[in-house]
């Protein structure tokens, strides 16, 4: 795989991980849309935290990914109680967590990005919040609850 292409995947990779980032933003703060994507853009792709450089993310998939999270998000959660244990709804769920499966969702009900690479990619996202990993086969399941559902002829 070429460099470019390795790049590439790393700064989408980068933009998930920020728009889930966004998406908790929103909720816990109240933020708007336009003032979290612009505080984001100007202030946390390439800043530098404790020496340690931030890698840019892939601008037009954040902006993406975070529009289609909010304009979607009745029936994207609609999508993820459904993927849910009885009597175990969107609301009950950690905010990280529902950032987490508003951004996949996002993906997985607005753009071509194929189911499989959503799950893994939101895997990586969830690892990040979570090391000791016990949320791991949870939101494994919920995802892929929720990709079969979006995107059925995928599998």
């Amino acid at each position: 795989m070429s460099d470019k292409r390795i790049d590439k995947r790393m700064k989408r990779s980068a933009s998930r991980l920020y728009a889930v980032q966004a998406l908790f933003q929103m909720e816990a703060s109240g933020q708007t849309l336009d003032a979290v994507i612009r505080e984001f853009l100007d202030h946390r792709f390439g800043a530098v935290y404790e020496g340690d450089e931030m890698i840019d993310g892939d601008v037009d998939h954040f902006r993406l990914v975070v529009e289609n999270a909010v304009n979607f998000q009745a029936k994207i959660d609609q999508m993820t109680d459904r993927a849910l244990v009885a009597k175990w709804s969107i609301a009950r769920i950690d905010p990280t967590l529902r950032a987490v499966f508003r951004g996949a969702g996002a993906e997985l009900t607005q753009t071509d990005t194929p189911p499989k690479v959503v799950i893994v990619e939101y895997m990586d996202v969830v690892r990040a919040f979570f090391p000791d990993g016990k949320e791991m086969n949870f939101v494994n399941a919920v995802l892929d609850h929720m990709a079969r559902e979006a995107q059925p002829e995928a599998f």
